[in-house]
Order: structure tokens, then sequence, then C-alpha cells
């Protein structure tokens, strides 16, 4: 059974910072790659950023130059550093992870971005 478990999300003002955690538990210690996306409402949900297992990147067209995806593996844990926020960033983001061609979701985790 795998857990993915996202932390960090909360009300920020336009400009400022958030840092987005997701926690796994379970059996799997390496997944070939791990992600971002987000739902904002009314929308479909959208890639924000992924990471492969090698450390190789990409990121949606709107956050590309704002946010930083990274992965701990030791902690297997995977983060998304975002700079610069817009009210357009205001969405649930969900973390998720790829491993033998099986996809896991995190519940999501809230961001709102208002003054």
């Amino acid at each position: 059974q795998v857990q993915l478990v996202e932390s960090g999300g909360g009300l920020v003002q336009p400009g400022g910072s958030l840092r987005l955690a997701c926690a796994t538990s379970g059996s799997i210690f390496r997944f070939d790659v791990r992600g971002w996306y987000r739902q904002a409402p009314g929308k479909e949900r959208e890639l924000v950023a992924v990471i492969t297992s090698g450390g190789s990147t990409v990121y949606g067209a709107s956050v590309k130059g704002r946010f930083t995806i990274s992965r701990d593996h030791a902690k297997n844990t995977v983060y998304l550093q975002m700079n610069n926020l817009e009210p357009e960033d205001t969405a649930i983001y969900y973390c998720n992870a790829l491993y033998n061609s099986v996809t896991y979701w995190g519940e999501g985790t809230l961001v709102t971005v208002s003054s």
C-alpha cells in the first residue's frame, strides 16, 4: 500500500512564496517519476512539474522560472518551491508518483493566492 501525503498549502499574498512537500509511505522507495499537478475551480487538472529518478525536470509553461521541484530520496519526499505566486496559481495541488506504469495520487493541498 502506497500513500502520498501533501503538506504546506495555505493562503499567501500575491508575490509571496510557499513550499509544498509530499511525503510517501509504503513499500516503494524509489519511484520512476514524481510530480505535482494542480486543479483550479472549473478547470481540468494540469501539469505543474515532474522530476525523474535521475533528476531531470519538466515544468508547465505557466510556472517555469517561478517554481522548482526537488526530491529527497532518503526521505522519499518531493518538494515544490513556489515563488512569486499569482492569483492564477490558486488551486488544489496534487502530488503523484509513477512506478512500473502505476500512478499514485495524494489527496491534495489547497493553495490560495489572494490579497
